[in-house]
């Protein structure tokens, strides 16, 4: 056992191992992201924000002001439209994730196990109250009596089914069995 005890120990160290080495891939991937985020962010602000060069004229700054807000005034527009979107986009989430939550309340699947069942026990389950049939196979079989017995040797001993029937068959046949008190 002392064997088998140091084979988990290894595969517990093993896994162990494994753990903390993803651990470390994630948080390296992690950091990549968000140094390429940053990258991206300067980008996009050096293109859409250019350094600012004040003009020396009173009319050219009034001019450099007029431009200044119509990007503003535009810019604001953009952003009030997509904080509309996201809050559609949020609210249709918000109802997607209800309806799943209201389905997975109402068909709660229940852990299945093998279960041995007679055939009646089965169609009761599938029939419901509909099921008056009894398919208790064993039940239904007859009980062999010592009776029953002495009958089939006596059946046997009447011979071949053929010669019977040629014995009874016609008028003399049925005398033979109306006097025989068959």
């Amino acid at each position: 056992s002392s064997h088998l005890q140091k084979k988990r120990r290894a595969a517990t160290a093993r896994r162990q191992h494994l753990k903390s080495a993803m651990l470390q891939l994630a948080v390296t991937e992690i950091e990549k992201e968000a140094a390429a985020k940053e990258v991206e962010k300067q980008n996009y602000l050096a293109e859409r924000c250019p350094p600012l060069s004040l003009p020396g004229s009173m009319q050219e700054l009034q001019e450099l002001c007029k431009k200044l807000h119509a990007k503003i005034e535009s810019v604001d527009e953009d952003r009030y439209d997509t904080e509309v979107k996201l809050q559609k986009t949020n609210k249709e989430l918000e109802d997607l994730s209800q309806k799943l939550f209201d389905l997975r309340g109402k068909f709660k699947r229940p852990p299945l196990r093998r279960v041995r069942m007679s055939a009646d026990a089965m169609l009761r389950a599938l029939l419901g109250s509909k099921h008056k049939v009894c398919m208790d196979l064993r039940a239904n079989l007859k009980q062999v009596k010592k009776e029953d017995t002495e009958k089939e040797k006596d059946l046997r001993d009447v011979g071949d089914w053929r010669k019977n029937i040629e014995e009874k068959s016609g008028m003399e046949g049925r005398k033979k069995m109306f006097e025989a008190g068959e």
